[in-house]
């Protein structure tokens, strides 16, 4: 295999990840259960609203950690964790300043963005190419990034 077929197929392939999460979140689910449906999760305005802010915060986190740690699963954490966050100081402020109440799918539904994000960005990275140098010195390789 070439270096241009092995590209295309990561290509490939990470695109039908992102299509195959996409469809997933869309897709409507006609189960037995009329009380609680969470296929409909996303399908309510203010649900689509905390999806979209959970991937803005997400990406922000994921991009200062990264950034700052040039380590990839340290960011996906961070940006997990922001996406969390945001959306859990966004409920308690509807719920104690402006007098609403809590609700815990805006919660979820802002966690599950930067969870879509957290995963997604690594995805199109590309990966670090370590070279070998040879210490004379000492003996042995050094790896330089």
């Amino acid at each position: 295999m070439t270096i241009y077929s092995k590209q295309i197929w990561r290509w490939v392939v990470r695109l039908l990840l992102v299509l195959g999460v996409i469809f997933l979140v869309t897709f409507q689910n006609h189960g037995q259960s009329t009380s609680y449906n969470p296929s409909l999760l996303l399908q309510e305005p203010d649900k689509q609203l905390h999806f979209g802010a959970g991937m803005i915060m997400s990406s922000l986190g994921y991009t200062w950690s990264y950034n700052k740690h040039q380590d990839k699963k340290r960011a996906m954490i961070t940006g997990l964790c922001t996406a969390f966050a945001s959306g859990v100081l966004k409920e308690l402020y509807d719920g104690g300043i402006r007098g609403g109440y809590v609700d815990h799918r805006d919660i979820f539904a802002t966690t599950l963005g930067g969870l879509t994000m957290s995963l997604t960005i690594p995805l199109f990275q590309p990966k670090k190419v370590r070279y070998r140098k040879l210490n004379k010195v000492i003996g042995g390789y050094d790896y330089e990034k």
